[in-house]
């Protein structure tokens, strides 16, 4: 399982960070993760927007689905079947939300590893015969951030980005009848401030060149939220 992971994540992402290394003006590992950023969201697209317009979709049936909760109120078992069958005769998938933080996952651990073992020379052993090999590889992003340690600036900026993130979201979905349930209101609510504040304490101790990553796909996040808001009006 491990071989697995190493050759379908880990590999090919520290072979296309070091070919984009090499490629960017400056030899910027910064840049260069800003780059592979750009090519991961744009590569999930599709599935990103399938994901919202299916939200979207799922929040048209607030109403329904809360005139069947007051219909078999006494009746837990019922209510499931009916929610159920509605999703179904509308072709919704109602987890769809989780899988591109399901996919998302995985690709952080291998950039968390690729980042925390690109600076040792003998990481650089597993690069493919067509990717130059650097020899080194620079530690600095823009001339001054140590890209391989942590840096609280780019941390709290990363934790604030996520909160402005969770936001837009949050007034997106309300825009299209979401949040009827009072307990799911609350339960997005509690979510706005305490997924920031996760990332603040997770990435406090991560490497920079991750924490440019998440502020990154972060900001990526919000504009394709405006985007297939725009489209999809």
């Amino acid at each position: 399982m491990m071989a697995i992971y190493n050759e379908l994540l880990y590999r090919p992402l520290v072979n296309i960070t070091v070919f984009l290394y090499n490629l960017v003006p400056g030899n910027d590992l910064g840049v260069a993760i800003i780059v592979l950023t750009v090519l991961i969201r744009l590569i999930f697209l599709p599935l990103t927007t399938k994901t919202v317009l299916s939200q979207k979709a799922l929040n048209r049936l607030n109403p329904q689905i809360k005139a069947i909760k007051e219909k078999y109120k006494n009746d837990n078992a019922a209510q499931s079947a009916a929610i159920l069958n509605l999703y179904k005769q509308n072709k919704i998938n109602p987890a769809a939300g989780c899988v591109p933080l399901l996919i998302q996952l995985p690709i952080l651990i291998a950039l968390y590893q690729a980042f925390m073992g690109i600076f040792k020379p003998e990481s650089l052993n597993i690069l493919y015969s067509f990717v130059a090999n650097p020899g080194v590889i620079s530690d600095r992003f823009l001339n001054f951030i140590n890209i391989g340690k942590p840096n609280i600036f780019l941390t709290l900026f990363a934790g604030l980005a996520q909160f402005i993130q969770a936001k837009q979201a949050s007034l997106y979905s309300k825009e299209q009848g979401g949040d009827a349930n009072k307990e799911m209101t609350a339960l997005n609510s509690q979510m706005l401030y305490f997924f920031p504040i996760l990332i603040i304490i997770i990435g406090w101790n991560l490497p920079a060149g991750l924490m440019v990553y998440w502020v990154t796909t972060t900001l990526l996040s919000m504009a394709e939220q405006s985007y297939i808001k725009w489209k999809h009006k």
